[in-house]
């Protein structure tokens, strides 16, 4: 297999980012600099980083509440997603949406929905504007497999095929919508099988693997545009921490973790540079300590940032009274 060396650093230097960044914000997490809820992405980097490198920057991205990962591959700045975790008016929510509601309108990220399968009907809504105003764009929508078992999803997939709607759906498939098996929640378990009863074209792709999911995308968004329809991809992976910072993990046999860790996304593409005798072209110790550096500058950002005035609470929340 011929691999781009150029194109290998870049999506390794973009996951080895968005581990760092998460292992640092869990360790903040503890210190209670970064409060309320937070889900950590570590284990699915291949997802976001190979779907956002298939996206055109007019392209609009709709997340669940597991969005660092995507924020970052999207390309907001690691010091507004960090301000925006601390809390802060630096943050690219102004410190009003904290680690579920990421939110960034220069790189048309719509990103966290905390409700499952609450993107969905969102996307369609995006993808129809755009379809209506004749806007070439797609709508790229990512969520876990739990929100198959949401009405949503089903209305969601057949209003897309009905109005032929330029939607990706990507289906993050880590095995457990929160701390329930795929096996004890859906008699079939194959994702883009299901998906495919809307007369969807739905298919199935390694997850962990980036070079698999970015060409995934990339074919799925051309069949879109050229099809005027919208496209399934279910990616196979597995988060390898809890499902949130709140979460004892009482339902996952650590074996069973410890066996996924072998298909780290990182080690992956290691693995497949290595068999082309490219391994060391990768820069592992410069990168870790560029983005050392990158996360540092994001944390003092972030720790130096502004509390919003009490004054201002209020705003963006209620409507000026209008005068009659």
């Amino acid at each position: 297999m011929q691999i781009d060396i150029k194109q290998a650093r870049s999506y390794y230097r973009q996951m080895l980012l968005i581990r760092r960044f998460e292992e640092k914000c869990m360790e903040l997490y503890g210190y209670e600099l970064i409060r309320g809820f937070l889900h950590l992405y570590i284990g699915e980097e291949a997802i976001a980083v190979g779907v956002m490198d298939a996206a055109d920057a007019a392209d609009a991205v709709i997340t669940t509440y597991r969005d660092h990962g995507q924020a970052l591959a999207r390309g907001i700045e690691p010091k507004a997603i960090m301000a925006e975790l601390f809390g802060k008016l630096e943050g690219c929510s102004r410190g009003r949406g904290g680690s579920m509601h990421l939110f960034d309108a220069k790189t048309r990220f719509y990103g966290g929905i905390a409700i499952v399968a609450g993107g969905l009907p969102i996307a369609l809504g995006m993808a129809l504007a755009d379809k209506m105003m004749k806007r070439d764009r797609v709508t790229i929508c990512f969520f876990g497999e739990g929100a198959v078992a949401e009405g949503e999803f089903h209305e969601s997939l057949n209003l897309a095929v009905l109005w032929k709607l330029p939607v990706l759906f990507v289906c993050e498939n880590n095995l457990y919508a929160m701390g329930t098996a795929l096996e004890c929640s859906e008699s079939e378990q194959n994702i883009a099988k299901k998906a495919s009863a809307y007369n969807i074209s739905a298919t199935q792709v390694d997850g962990m693997d980036v070079f698999a999911v970015a060409k995934s995308a990339k074919d799925a968004i051309a069949q879109i545009k050229k099809n005027n329809s919208p496209v399934f991809i279910e990616c196979l992976t597995y988060r390898f921490r809890a499902h949130s910072m709140f979460d004892a993990e009482l339902y996952r046999d650590k074996a069973e973790v410890e066996n996924w860790k072998q298909k780290d996304p990182l080690i992956v593409l290691k693995k497949k540079l290595e068999a082309t005798a490219s391994g060391s072209q990768l820069g592992e110790d410069e990168l870790e300590k560029e983005i050392a550096l990158v996360i540092e500058e994001a944390v003092e950002f972030a720790k130096n940032g502004t509390l919003e005035s009490v004054a201002d609470l209020e705003k963006f929340v209620y409507s000026p009274k209008v005068q009659q």
